[in-house]
Parts: C-alpha cells; sequence; structure tokens
C-alpha cells in the first residue's frame, strides 16, 4: 500500500516526549533499566505528574506555527506509563491526556501521531521471554527478557493479549493518523505478531502510517540524531532532540541554536525525508521557553521560504551544488539552499536543462547568471551572481532556479 501523500508533503512534524519522568527530570524510562535510579523511586513520579497547566490547543498553536504539518505524542513509553485512562494494565496517569491533544491538533489542520513501545519494562508479563539467537554472553537484564530455561510462553501471550487491548483504545479511540513504534529491537518479527498488529490497526485506521519499528509492515525509515550522508531510499524522517534530551530534563541546556535547526531542517528536506524535531514538556505540561522560541524562529524562516519547503520532491543528487536544495513538483524550479554569505559566483554542475531565470525567493530579486563551458553531451556549469547583502536571510538565503522545462541533470556517464 503506497503511503498516504500527506506524509512526504508534511516536510515537519514535532515529537513530544511527555511523561512522568519531566517530574524529577530523568531520562525517560532508560534511567531505572539502566540502573541510574531505582525504580521505586522513578515510579514514585506518577503521584506527582500534575499536568495542571497542560494545555493541548496552544500546544497545537504552536506547532502549526512552527511550519508543523503532524505531531506525536509518546501515549506509552517503554516504561509502561499510559497517558489516558486506559482499561488494560495497571499504570496510567488515571485520566485522558490524550483526546484533547488529537482535538487540538485537528483543529489546526495537523494529523496526529501517537507513540507507543512495543516493549513495557514494568510489566509483570512482559520479562517472560527473550528474543531468538540472542548471544548468551551478552548481559540479561531483569525488565526485558528472561534466560531461555525461565521462559513462560503463556505469560508473553498475556502480554501480547495486554498490548493489543492498549492498541485498540488508541486506534478506536483516537484514530492516529500515524503510530510511531518503538522497543522493536527486544523481540522478533514472529514474537511481537507483527502483521497480525499491522492489520488490528488498519482494521480501524485503514490509511494510517507505520514507522519502520513496525519491521516489515513499516511505511518509512526513522534515523535518529544525525541527518545520513546518504539519504535513505523512499520516504524517511529524522528524529531530532532540540536539546541533548528527549524528555525534561532540568540540568540540559544545550539547545541547538536556529540556525542549526534550519541547517538540520533543509538537509533533511533536501534528501526527500521530513524533520520530526522533539520537545520536553516539564511535568505540568508546558513547554520550556527556550524550545519554544525555536520553534517560532524555524516557523519563520519556513513562513519566508514555503515555496522551497511544501510542494517539493527531494533535490539534487551530492557534487551539484554545494547545499541542499529540493526541486518543485512539476520538476520545473529548483531551490538552492545557501547557508554562508556567498563571495562569489554560485555555481550549479551538471545542469542540463535550460534556465529561464534566477530570483531570490522572499525578495523576488532578480540575478544574472550565464553557462560557462561545457563540451560534446556534458553542460557547462551554471553560474549566479551573488544576491545582494540586502536580500539575504540571517539564517538561509534560498535561490529559485526556474527552468524552462522538467529537470534534466548530466551525472558524467549519462543524463537523469
Amino acid at each position: 500500500m503506497p503511503i498516504p501523500p500527506w506524509f512526504p508533503d508534511a516536510k515537519l512534524g514535532i515529537f513530544v516526549h511527555w511523561g512522568i519522568y519531566a517530574v524529577d527530570g530523568v531520562q525517560e524510562s532508560w534511567s531505572f533499566y539502566d540502573d541510574i535510579v531505582p525504580y521505586d523511586r522513578y515510579l514514585s513520579q506518577l503521584d506527582r505528574f500534575t499536568a495542571d497547566r497542560y494545555d493541548p490547543r496552544a500546544w497545537a498553536r504552536l506547532f502549526a506555527r512552527a511550519g508543523a504539518r503532524y505531531a506525536v505524542l509518546t501515549s506509552r513509553h517503554h516504561d509502561g506509563v499510559a497517558l489516558w485512562d486506559t482499561a488494560h494494565g495497571e499504570l496510567n496517569v488515571g485520566r485522558d491526556l490524550i483526546a484533547g491533544y488529537a482535538d487540538a491538533l485537528r483543529e489546526e489542520g495537523l494529523k496526529v501521531g501517537l507513540y507507543y513501545s512495543h516493549s513495557d519494562w514494568s510489566h509483570p508479563d512482559y520479562a517472560s521471554t527473550r528474543k531468538p539467537g540472542r548471544p548468551p554472553e551478552q548481559e540479561d537484564n531483569r525488565y526485558s527478557e528472561v534466560a531461555a530455561e525461565f521462559e513462560d510462553l503463556a505469560a508473553w501471550e498475556r502480554y501480547i493479549a495486554y498490548r493489543d487491548g492498549q492498541i485498540r483504545e488508541l486506534t478506536s479511540r483516537y484514530r492516529p493518523d500515524l503510530m510511531w513504534f518503538d522497543g522493536e529491537w527486544e523481540r522478533s518479527e514472529e514474537q511481537w505478531r507483527i502483521p497480525e498488529l499491522a492489520a488490528l490497526i488498519r482494521s480501524e485506521v485503514p490509511d494510517v502510517v507505520l514507522n519502520a519499528r513496525m519491521l516489515s509492515e513499516g511505511d518509512y525509515a526513522t534515523p535518529e540524531q544525525g541527518a545520513p550522508l546518504i539519504p535513505p531510499d523512499g520516504p524517511w524522517e529524522l528524529c531530532l532532540t532540540i536539546n541533548d534530551s528527549w524528555g525534561f530534563q532540568h540540568h540540559d541546556h544545550n539547545h541547538k541554536s536556529l540556525g542549526q535547526l534550519i541547517r538540520y531542517f533543509t538537509e533533511t528536506i533536501g534528501g526527500g525525508g521530513n524533520l520530526l524535531l522533539d520537545v520536553g514538556p516539564r511535568e505540568d505540561g508546558t513547554i520550556p521557553a527556550e524550545q519554544a522560541e525555536r520553534l517560532e524562529g524555524l516557523g519563520a524562516w519556513i513562513g519566508r521560504h514555503a515555496d522551497a519547503v511544501y510542494g517539493t520532491v527531494r533535490g539534487l543528487p551530492a557534487g551539484h551544488h554545494y547545499g541542499p536544495s529540493t526541486l518543485s513538483a512539476d520538476r520545473r524550479t529548483l531551490y538552492l539552499t545557501l547557508f554562508d554569505i556567498p563571495r562569489a559566483e554560485i555555481g550549479v554542475r551538471g545542469l542540463v536543462s535550460e534556465v529561464r531565470r534566477v530570483t531570490v525567493l522572499g525578495s523576488g530579486r532578480e540575478l544574472p547568471h550565464r553557462v560557462i563551458g561545457g563540451l560534446h553531451e556534458a553542460p557547462g556549469v551554471l553560474w549566479i551572481d551573488p544576491p545582494a547583502a540586502a536580500d539575504l536571510d540571517p539564517y538561509a538565503t534560498v535561490l529559485a532556479v526556474e527552468l524552462e522545462g522538467e529537470l534534466e541533470l548530466y551525472r558524467g556517464s549519462g543524463r537523469s
């Protein structure tokens, strides 16, 4: 089934890691799994998780101003604590924090995504089996697995029933446009019953988008924390934190600058992907000002360059232009991103298509251009005069190269 067209054209999504771990500002789930925080102390945060300033409409408005077209909320992380009043399992926040989120996103025209971990390190039946073929010399963790001689397959069946019950609640109540799974590495596809799980989800939401952590049923790749030098084939999404943490951590003030985030964003969409940019709300539901400010700044940049963002496809392969690029859906306008102030003419190599004109996106200023060189089949280099200082964007300038026909490139061994 082809991926719904809204996803590859979304370009920006907001990841929201919110849970009881924000109370003490510890790492989500992993802090007890790795014995950094005692389990009882970790779970004691549940009684102190207030969400008393949670305003999902304020979230949705902020995400829309950022230029996002979807968001993904952690409905249940590996710690097993659900953000809705589930009838399955014993760990939840005692109220429904997802319905307001889903409604608010849809009011703003955003697609609704829900994160859900295959793993649940708190469930009494989870650590009842292990992944087949796991090397015995690897250290077992009591929260996730047991030695082969202690496996209890009846307990594992109870766990799968619990998971399926929660998934039915999420899909029937909120009808998510996207389900973002995690934790797939701990079991095999057969153990997770991935085809059956996908069928269950699609029985409620036929057009749902599933990430690659649904293994054979996934629709798109999900690299984390670094734009791949060679973009994946097909649809993909870069998951990126604004600072160094997924959830709220009091000590983490190492926020990426707006300029860095714009670079990540333009490089990602130039490679045909979406950026899923993470925020970590405090336990009361408020998004830290440093993170909100960066979302506002990113949205302002996108607003000035929307033609180069939405309705575009993967840009030039590496080697043609020193920077990211995107291409209009009709393949007749090439958008070149310039991070640095040009000190000389801007060159584009291997461009077979004739150029009608070049303008600075935003100001509309037309720039002189010429083609120099070329021999036989190989085209010359397109040289574009640098924009004036008044036309430069403070973070990244975009040039619109309008072509006489569809984009055609020379790669040294033929045209593409």
